[in-house]
């Protein structure tokens, strides 16, 4: 590649001003591309306004700073990288063969329970991907944490005005910047799959079911959503107010939220995602909220009663989602039978008008309950499975639809009794294997087979996003489609598997109709 060559081919210019790249192995990378303005001052705690154009040529070698949020969370932080509120940033990652025509697009929503995590975490890198299906990869920060996810909303007067949902309006703004720029780095504005995990996943089901997002991704896969972690305005407005009291403010002072350091602003955040899900297991402190505005319902009644948008999706979680929690002893899903029992009890308690049989039934499906597996098991279904399968049901009714559940675990993980743990997908979807300073995934072998199932993975991955059919095309077995009768998914595992319902008895204990907090 001559040097005439590089430098034009990695200088793009943007409806906002011209950026420069940076040769990654045989990709093109830009990372820390400004979409949006700094959500500071004035603009905390309100939807993301347009960046104002620059003059010249930004230079875009580095990740841009991550999101406010704390740092003892377990989330591997590159200590180079800078936290800043100014952080609506995005990367992407591009084969040099776009330039000759427009590739699919794949844009990532990191999770991290919305709170935490960052675009420029290294498991996430493009590179690999890209390499291996030309695609034209997108990654994105957004708000998380009290100034992504906490609704002030209801502190609005006509003289200050508090933007419900904020990391998702984030993520919207983002993928319009994706509708308006990505052709110029040979990427097809109209082939775009939105993809993600955990918190990402669930923003991804909630975005489905939003008007301003329609229109702006074309397929979708979502891995291990938590889907009915979407809460209505009253619960949101309790958390605001526990918000104002760790801060030792009134609501006749909330205006001084906008002119706090931005660390107390992390610290009271911190100190309610500890508190909440304490309080009432199986709730999260900040999630997106049913502002009847921006979100005008509860995504999951959304797909039931047919508004998700028309688009192919693949939807599926891993077999021992809940493991990891009791591993990093997380407080963020119930692992123990008494916080489990807590949860159902209070999940009784929001829905008065479901019958006591109901809530009987799901406990008599766990027999174990009281012993820590079945413990996990009811916290795996509840926050999991279970919203993912009432997600697949609905949807596949109009669009096409694929279930996946990933059961493949190294030796090191079935031994440590992780297994198929929430997350641990992720080094196999980017390829990413050894991303963490001590991994320990191949101390007690697995490597191969590992590399197998990553292969398959990535190969249907990528094949979705260039055919909207999730078909790997190198003899693996066909994934049929799934519908509310066949219930057809796919395990992932050392050989896949195609099966029937796999899940049967627990799906028909828990039933059709939804279970979620308010």
């Amino acid at each position: 590649m001559g040097e005439t060559t590089e430098t034009v081919s990695l200088v793009v210019h943007t409806t906002r001003g011209a950026v420069r790249g940076r040769v990654d192995g045989d990709t093109y990378a830009w990372k820390g591309i400004p979409y949006a303005a700094p959500p500071v001052g004035p603009r905390r705690f309100r939807a993301p306004q347009p960046r104002e154009p620059w003059d010249g040529v930004r230079e875009c070698g580095a990740f841009g700073p991550i999101a406010p949020q704390g740092h003892n969370s377990g989330v591997p932080i590159d200590p180079e990288l800078q936290t800043d509120e100014d952080c609506l940033s995005l990367n992407v990652w591009a084969p040099p063969s776009a330039a000759g025509g427009l590739e699919p697009v794949m844009v990532w929503i990191h999770g991290g329970a919305y709170c935490l995590g960052s675009s420029a975490q290294a498991i996430y890198d493009g590179r690999h991907l890209v390499e291996t299906g030309d695609v034209v990869l997108v990654t994105m920060n957004y708000r998380v944490g009290a100034l992504g996810f906490l609704d002030l909303s209801s502190f609005s007067t006509e003289e200050r005005t508090f933007d419900a949902n904020c990391g998702l309006r984030d993520q919207v703004a983002a993928l319009e910047w994706v509708r308006e720029n990505i052709a110029a780095f040979g990427g097809d504005p109209d082939a775009v799959t939105l993809f993600g995990e955990s918190s990402g996943a669930g923003s991804i089901t909630t975005l489905m079911t939003c008007p301003s997002a329609a229109g702006l991704f074309h397929r979708a896969i979502a891995q291990s959503p938590p889907a009915t972690s979407v809460y209505g305005a009253e619960r949101a407005a309790t958390v605001a107010g526990r918000f104002l009291d760790i801060l030792h403010l009134t609501p006749d002072e909330i205006a001084t939220v906008r002119e706090l350091p931005v660390e107390e602003i992390v610290a009271a955040s911190d100190t309610l995602v500890d508190e909440v899900p304490t309080r009432i297991p199986g709730t999260l402190a900040m999630a997106p909220v049913v502002d009847r505005e921006f979100l005008p319902r509860y995504p999951v009644a959304a797909f039931q009663k047919g508004y998700s948008h028309r688009i192919p999706l693949i939807i599926g979680t891993n077999k021992d989602e809940a493991s990891i929690f009791k591993f990093m002893k997380s407080p963020l899903l119930p692992v123990t039978s008494d916080s489990v029992q807590a949860m159902l009890e209070a999940l009784a308690a929001d829905h008065p008008e479901l019958p006591h049989e109901r809530l009987a039934e799901i406990i008599a499906a766990y027999p174990d309950r009281e012993k820590s597996s079945g413990a996990l098991a009811v916290s795996r279904d509840a926050a999991f499975r279970m919203p993912a399968l009432w997600v697949a049901d609905a949807h596949s009714r109009h669009s096409p639809t694929w279930m996946y559940r990933f059961d493949h675990a190294t030796p090191v993980l079935r031994a440590a009794r992780i297994g198929a743990g929430h997350a641990t997908e992720l080094p196999y979807v980017f390829g990413n294997f050894g991303t963490l300073d001590v991994d320990p995934t191949f101390w007690l072998g697995g490597r191969k087979s590992a590399l197998d199932v990553a292969g398959r993975i990535q190969r249907r991955w990528l094949a979705f996003a260039h055919h909207a059919v999730p078909a790997a095309l190198d003899g693996s077995r066909h994934w049929l489609r799934y519908d509310d009768e066949s219930r057809s998914t796919l395990l992932i595992d050392r050989v896949d598997s195609v099966v029937s319902d796999p899940d049967h008895d627990l799906r028909v204990a828990w039933g059709d109709e939804v279970m979620g907090f308010n």
